[in-house]
Formats: C-alpha cells, structure tokens, sequence
C-alpha cells in the first residue's frame, strides 16, 4: 500500500488499524497519527491489542520489519499489508506525523 493511499483510507474513521513496529527511538521520531506502536518483538505477545476484523497495516522504518509483522499477523489470522518504503516514504512525501 501506497504512503497516499494510506493517508487516503486512513479518512474513513474504523477500515484500519496501523501498527509501528519500530523500536521507541525510533517512534519518537514521529508516527503516522492513529497508529499503535507495537515493536516487532513484542508483537506476538500483544495480537490480542488488535482487532482480527479489522485489517492491519504494518508500517516500519524502510518496510522490512513491516513485511515480517505482516506475515506473523497473517499466520495469526489477520488481514494484513504492508507500506513498502515506509516511514521514509511516508515523511518523503510530506504526510503527516504525530
């Protein structure tokens, strides 16, 4: 998925759920708004923050740690994608962070 397409899906309130699976300094950096951090090694522990009927957009620093999130998610029975490029992507193209 597209940085636009995100910011675009992200309007209607309710069709995502993002998480960042960044490390916290890296989190400090800025976020996507809305978006739940959940480092990548905590993510097995914590599935059950998330809600398995509402597809998951796993967002890293450049989309590597994002593509293992996501295939976890899936194994776990979620819908998940991912954001290719990530939050270098999302930043390059001036969206905003929070």
């Amino acid at each position: 998925m597209t940085p636009q397409r995100l910011a675009e899906q992200l309007k209607t309130e309710g069709t995502l759920q993002i998480v960042d699976v960044r490390e916290s300094g890296e989190v400090a950096e800025g976020m996507i708004p809305g978006a739940k951090h959940i480092a990548l090694g905590e993510l097995p522990g914590r599935m059950g923050e998330l809600d398995k009927t509402v597809p998951v957009v796993a967002v890293c620093r450049s989309g590597r740690r994002s593509a293992a999130a996501a295939d976890q998610l899936t194994t776990q029975g979620f819908t998940a994608y991912t954001m290719p490029g990530g939050m270098l992507d999302w930043t390059a193209a001036g969206l905003p962070t929070s």
